[in-house]
């Protein structure tokens, strides 16, 4: 038999498959990548650098998703980080399970780098001094990746056996308004702005 038109195997498809496992599953293999793709699992090797390079592919996948036109230094730099995270918490709340995982990685893939690259000239052009543009940027990405978990959690994350035991907490979730994690980013997202402000 010839080799087949579409190779079984190629960095795309593995990105692909690895994705569709952690969104499923939480996790991914490459044994299971091979598995799904009708593959050897030494062949995904010949493909890819290991597990790290399978990680640092999934964080370009998910990376595209976000809009870095928003990063323009020719508008305020509020105005485009707060549209950045916003395009950020998008495109990682597709991929919920994906964010432990790239969490606990060094960044090398350097598309995803090119994007800080852009975040750290927007920060300096705005007039932040050099120590305080890192922790900016990473203070931002806690409060995006927390929120875009939140996206994935339940709209009704407290359930009360009796409200007699926690009248207050019952009042307050009656009066909360709808979209709890929307809001609750919104909010954030503000006083966040508010504080590095008062940096520059």
């Amino acid at each position: 038999m010839g080799r087949p038109r579409t190779p079984l195997l190629d960095r795309d498809r593995i990105t692909t498959t690895a994705l569709a496992l952690i969104d499923e599953k939480g996790d991914f293999s490459v044994p299971q990548i091979a598995k799904r793709l009708g593959a050897q699992t030494g062949s995904v090797y010949h493909h890819v650098d290991g597990r790290d390079g399978i990680v640092e592919l999934l964080r370009e996948r998910v990376s595209e998703a976000i809009d870095t036109s928003t990063l323009d230094p020719r508008h305020p730099w509020d105005a485009s980080l707060s549209a950045w995270a916003r395009s950020y918490r998008a495109a990682f709340a597709a991929h919920p399970k994906v964010i432990p995982l790239l969490m606990t990685s060094p960044v090398r893939a350097p598309r995803v780098l090119e994007q800080y690259e852009l975040a750290v000239t927007l920060l300096i052009g705005a007039g932040f001094a050099l120590p305080d543009v890192m922790p900016v940027i990473v203070a931002l990405e806690n409060l995006v990746l927390g929120s875009a978990l939140d996206l994935a959690a339940p709209e009704a994350m407290w359930e009360l056996p009796d409200e007699t035991s926690t009248p207050a907490l019952a009042r307050a979730l009656d009066a909360a308004p709808q979209g709890r994690t929307d809001s609750a980013f919104e909010l954030a997202l503000t006083g966040f702005l508010a504080h590095a402000r008062t940096m520059l």
